[in-house]
């Protein structure tokens, strides 16, 4: 009896997988099937079932494999890769970015909800036959600042020279072959590092630099983070020299950036500190912090500005000063304003809006982004709607979806 009943249910299983095969749902296949061998597991293409359960299993970038580059899998090769920069010691005001990266992850989840294709730069990033992937975090101690940021440069390096999955390719108008842009000949990865206070900026740009020499910066932010360091908390020791509002002035002592050609977008009132001769709200020392941010290199774009040039009138400008050098993109999630993306270190009211920062981002579309990052996110201060890690993770798509449509090559001369 028992024998057949034990048939009986065999029988009835072999049924449902043979009616499960016939079922013309081709998306009922077993949960670790992966459709693209190198893309995330719910990255519908076009026309393919959408809004599957993107809120299930570990929470990775935007749903991307997740590979541990820095550990067991240490020889994988990709082209894009995130990962996280869990640091938060070099801040001034609020303290919580260590915590950025999760938090980004974690704000990340709906990106793909709808398949992830970029209608105004007509991309789908995770399905543009690049390997993409989250690499996880660098390990970062929280107890001593000179060593973690030295941990940041290391695994950052440990990335940035690794070969690429995919080959540079040839060039869509004329079919030669493109070489690198470096400065070193190598086809390098991209990497899209999650902060972290903007300190860790110093390292990344350390690293940045053994690839590509001096590198073009452009640099969305509430402040100029050119501050002497004896201005800017007052460098009582050598350590409390380096720190989130002093690190480019030290790229810039140490060569790594291009003078005259990186930019700054000072997203804040701010900046209309010379202009009304009294501050509403004042994070500069006055006019000298001017005068050494230009030493440093760099040129602004004020944020009062989009009230008179707007968004084609600022993208022109950054276009115009970079031109097509390779170039380094730094976010802080303050450019954005706070009734936006409130969780954040040093919150500035009177910055843009998301919508105003990613049509900017978008502008930036055939640029040569060698990498990025995004910076000073701290989810404590969100609001239960996760405003800000939404916007920080909607903002690193548009810088995914540029760095998918240009390869880092050229025709050689």
């Amino acid at each position: 009896m028992q024998l057949t009943i034990a048939f009986a249910l065999l029988s009835s299983f072999v049924a449902a997988v043979v009616a499960h095969d016939d079922h013309e749902h081709d998306m009922q296949m077993p949960l670790d099937y992966v459709k693209y061998p190198y893309q995330a597991v719910y990255y519908p293409g076009d026309n393919d079932v959408t809004a599957d359960s993107i809120f299930s299993g570990i929470t990775t970038f935007a749903k991307l494999p997740w590979v541990k580059c820095l550990g067991k899998e240490k020889d994988a090769t990709f082209d894009i890769a995130f990962i996280g920069a869990p640091f938060d010691t070099g801040t001034s005001y609020r303290p919580g970015a260590r915590f950025g990266p999760a938090g980004i992850r974690a704000g990340s989840r709906r990106l793909t909800l709808y398949g992830g294709y970029n209608v105004p730069l007509a991309v789908n990033p995770f399905l543009s036959g690049l390997k993409v992937v989250d690499c996880g975090d660098i390990p970062v101690t929280p107890y001593d600042n000179k060593y973690a940021i030295q941990q940041i440069e290391d695994g950052h390096k440990e990335l940035l020279h690794r070969p690429t999955f995919s080959p540079l390719g040839n060039d869509t108008l004329t079919g030669k072959p493109l070489v690198p842009i470096s400065a070193d000949g190598k086809n390098h990865p991209r990497i899209i590092t999650l902060g972290g206070d903007h300190t860790i900026v110093l390292p990344l740009l350390r690293s940045i630099h053994s690839a590509y020499g001096p590198i073009s910066v452009i640099h969305f932010d509430s402040h100029l983070d050119t501050w002497k360091p004896e201005v800017f908390g007052g460098a009582p020791s050598e350590q409390a020299a380096i720190n989130h509002g002093t690190y480019f002035y030290w790229a810039s002592q140490e060569g790594l950036i291009k003078n005259g050609s990186s930019i700054a977008s000072i997203s804040s009132f701010t900046l209309m500190f010379l202009r009304l001769h009294g501050a509403i709200r004042t994070t500069l020392s006055g006019p000298a912090d001017y005068t050494n941010d230009d030493a440093s290199g760099f040129q602004r774009i004020e944020a009062r500005e989009i009230d008179t040039i707007g968004t084609d009138g600022i993208i022109k400008k950054i276009r115009d000063t970079v031109g097509d050098k390779p170039v380094y993109l730094s976010i802080d999630i303050d450019s954005i304003d706070p009734a936006f993306a409130p969780a954040t270190g040093t919150p500035e009211t009177g910055g843009w809006s998301t919508r105003e920062l990613r049509t900017i981002l978008r502008g930036l579309d055939g640029l040569y982004i060698v990498s990025a990052d995004i910076v000073e996110v701290a989810p404590a201060y969100d609001t239960n709607a996760e405003l800000t890690t939404m916007a920080a993770s909607d903002v690193l798509f548009e810088v995914l979806s540029v760095m998918a449509k240009t390869p880092l090559g050229k025709v050689a001369q």
